[in-house]
């Protein structure tokens, strides 16, 4: 095949054509438990989560709820994929052999909120969130609503566990009743109701029989059956932390902070320093994002190491 400007362009166009298909086709897991958040500059605050604003009964002034002294930002971050094409395999017709590494950029791009969020997930016992603390700690500042503070957790340290009826109270059922029980500064339930329970792949089956099975593994009723949708996050590397979550409001738990989205990038000009010193073309995919932590309150995370 003669190389030229048109040959490389058409060459080309077939690869971001199977980029496109493996990008579509990809279905990532990010939506279950994080908020997609449009960025339109090099960061966004989100001091704003300090101070959530709730109806309450209107009795004189309008009551301004304001905002704590937190701050807390998410920086975007340049994310690439890049593979090199040699020109000799576009002159001898060869560019079959780079339809995996298309569709495998093509994917990956689509995947890439899965990645960000699995490290936030992962860091969510050591990462500070919004209040200053982990996001899953057992001393997260919280207002009593009578001017004091007191210290709220969102940590466990129990293994998830089916062994008993005792066993899976102490461990899912304690922290459904924590999350449930949590307040606002003023000392109103912000009725959290958690329906995720996110696991990574080594405790996928004691999650799903535990919120699939009538009896547990000492033959006593299973009082969370269907209680939670079983996530199984790929991402999470231990083998035992585990985390209920409450996806159904408006803001949660984590947060997928997106400035461009991934896009198929290319440099075909035949007379760049890359192909006329080393005949290589280069094509791949470039993003801008960023993962975060939306409300603590919406997690809570054991290690299962106790």
């Amino acid at each position: 095949m003669l190389v030229n400007k048109s040959t490389i362009a058409a060459a080309f166009i077939g690869l971001n054509t199977l980029f496109n298909k493996a990008f579509a086709s990809a279905e990532p897991m990010y939506q279950k438990i994080a908020m997609h958040v449009p960025s339109t500059t090099g960061e966004e605050d989100y001091a704003w989560l300090a101070k959530f604003p709730k109806m309450r009964r209107w009795i004189g002034e309008k009551f301004i709820a304001k905002l704590k002294a937190f701050k807390y930002t998410i920086v975007n971050e340049d994310w690439e994929a890049t593979v090199e094409v040699d020109r000799n395999h576009i002159e001898d017709d060869r560019l079959g052999i780079y339809a995996p590494q298309a569709q495998a950029a093509g994917e990956s791009s689509k995947m890439l909120p899965d990645e960000i969020i699995g490290e936030v997930v992962n860091g969510a016992f050591t990462n500070l969130c919004y209040d200053g603390q982990f996001f899953c700690d057992t001393d997260h500042p919280v207002g009593d609503g009578n001017g004091g503070e007191i210290s709220v957790s969102n940590k466990g340290v129990v293994a998830l566990s089916i062994a008993t009826q005792a066993a899976a109270m102490a461990s899912f059922g304690a922290a459904r009743t924590a999350m449930r029980k949590f307040k606002d500064d003023e000392g109103r339930s912000l009725k959290v109701n958690p329906n995720v329970l996110m696991v990574g792949p080594a405790l996928e089956d004691v999650a799903k029989t535990l919120m699939t099975t009538d009896r547990l593994e000492d033959g006593k009723p299973n009082l969370y059956k269907g209680a939670c949708e079983v996530v199984v996050n790929s991402d999470i590397t231990s083998d035992t932390a585990w985390f209920l979550l409450d996806t159904s409001k408006p803001v949660k738990p984590f947060i997928y902070q997106e400035r461009k989205k991934p896009v198929f990038v290319s440099m075909t000009d035949p007379q760049a320093d890359d192909v006329f010193k080393r005949k290589k073309f280069l094509f791949g995919a470039e993003a801008r994002a960023a993962g975060g932590y939306g409300f603590w309150q919406l997690c809570y995370g054991s290690t299962g190491q106790g």
